[in-house]
């Protein structure tokens, strides 16, 4: 009763998978007896066996995924990828408060040029975070003259 080599067959004139092949259950002992190429050709003429059609992937999921979007669904931080600025930018904005904020120290006679000038090759290095961070640096090394 095993339809083994005659399923094997009929994928290898189809061109398809043995999975995708279909044997009519009322015509079993036709296809029993077929051994060669020939005899299942003309089953396949028959309709005894035939091809499954191939199945497609839904795309129900997507389409219900791509309106909760539409809707601003689904769009918290946790889908985001990849940066939202850029290394590079977010380095200009944060230099650019730093060094502001050294102008003004040094202009407010709050800070001695030579002072300034080391803070300010150590900005260019990166070592401050923030504006805030450089204050707290001042601060710890008693870099503020008192008046």
């Amino acid at each position: 009763m095993s339809l083994r080599s005659q399923r094997r067959l009929a994928a290898e004139i189809l061109k398809v998978g043995v999975n995708r092949i279909w044997i009519d259950p009322e015509q079993i002992e036709k296809v029993e007896s077929a051994i060669t190429r020939d005899e299942i050709r003309k089953l396949l003429h028959e309709g005894a066996i035939r091809e499954v059609p191939e199945t497609g992937i839904s795309k129900g999921r997507k389409r219900i995924l791509n309106m909760k979007r539409s809707r601003r669904k689904r769009r918290g931080p946790g889908s985001r990828r990849g940066p939202t600025i850029s290394k590079k930018q977010a380095w200009i904005s944060r230099i650019r408060v730093v060094r502001e904020r050294l102008r003004e120290l040094r202009d407010r006679r709050m800070i001695e040029k030579p002072v300034y000038q080391k803070l300010l090759l150590m900005a260019k290095g990166g070592a401050f975070r923030s504006s805030s961070h450089l204050n707290e640096y001042i601060e710890a090394h008693k870099f503020v003259k008192r008046r």
